[in-house]
């Protein structure tokens, strides 16, 4: 069985095809903040989310959430709304 490194290249790949509009950022904080945000896109991938639905899902709950739990909104313990209220029920 052949070891590749397939996934990894093709998580890296959309940084390589951006890199040339990166480099125009701004400032230093524009690039950390564009970091922040790749990781957290790149992380839900990983744990096969849609990246839009769970950011979109994180920002409208997360000012009500309570921060003891704010570990429930990572992407590998993220439910959505729709699953944790019929779980509920």
């Amino acid at each position: 069985m052949a070891i590749d490194n397939n996934p990894a290249e093709r998580a890296l790949r959309p940084i390589g095809i951006g890199r040339k509009n990166w480099l125009f950022a701004g400032a230093d904080t524009g690039a950390e903040t564009l970091a922040r945000a790749m990781t957290i896109i790149e992380t839900a991938k990983l744990n096969d989310l849609d990246p839009q639905a769970y950011l979109a899902d994180v920002l409208d709950r997360i000012h009500d959430h309570k921060i003891n739990r704010l570990d429930q909104l990572l992407p590998w313990n993220w439910v959505p709304v729709a699953t944790a209220q019929a779980e509920a029920a």
